[in-house]
């Protein structure tokens, strides 16, 4: 959970971007990097394969303004979606403030958006969180694509919670800061609770 350093004055959030392997959780967060201010935004790490997708995880961290004098940094993760990397997933969900879970639109991919969801669920519970109760947003990505799920099958499987969700082409953009702002949000509410 967020930590909170009184020296320094700074409240540090951890966000996770989750969801099966290519839904497009590093495409949020490179295009979030390319699109924010260099001043506002440290270093990207990525750790890819040869094949460019995610082996380990993304990370960002992101300066956003102040409460009551406090700054606020995002740590921006994600995790890698192929089902063999679970320990790495529950290692990575360490600690989260709050998740965004990623869909992934196209039909085909209902079954693996239904298995991260279960997996997600699991591995909160590893860590004593609850995903009834943890800050959560959805994204539901590559809605340029033929052949993709309707947003309302999206929401029955999805979202029993009501929490906001976007529409997203993330590879343009589109629904990436939405989804961003959503999640803050959710978790500076929760902050201060």
């Amino acid at each position: 959970m967020s930590f909170i350093n009184y020296s320094t004055k700074e409240i540090n959030c951890k966000i996770v971007y989750y969801g099966p392997g290519l839904c497009g959780k590093t495409t949020n967060l490179q295009y979030i990097y390319q699109k924010t201010d260099p001043k506002m935004r440290g270093k990207m790490i990525s750790l890819a394969t040869e094949v460019e997708r995610t082996l380990f995880f993304d990370f960002m961290p992101l300066k956003l303004g102040t409460i009551k004098g406090f700054k606020l940094r995002f740590h921006l993760y994600t995790v890698p979606g192929q089902i063999f990397y679970d320990a790495s997933r529950k290692l990575i969900l360490k600690g989260a403030d709050g998740v965004v879970f990623v869909a992934d639109s196209q039909v085909d991919r209902m079954d693996a958006n239904l298995d991260s969801f279960d997996n997600l669920r699991d591995n909160l519970q590893e860590h004593g969180y609850d995903l009834d109760t943890i800050p959560l947003v959805l994204q539901y990505n590559k809605r340029d694509l033929p052949n993709i799920v309707p947003v309302s099958e999206l929401e029955k499987a999805l979202n029993y919670r009501n929490v906001p969700s976007f529409e997203a082409v993330a590879i343009k953009g589109i629904g990436v800061f939405d989804t961003l702002k959503a999640i803050v949000k959710e978790i500076i509410f929760k902050l201060k609770k």
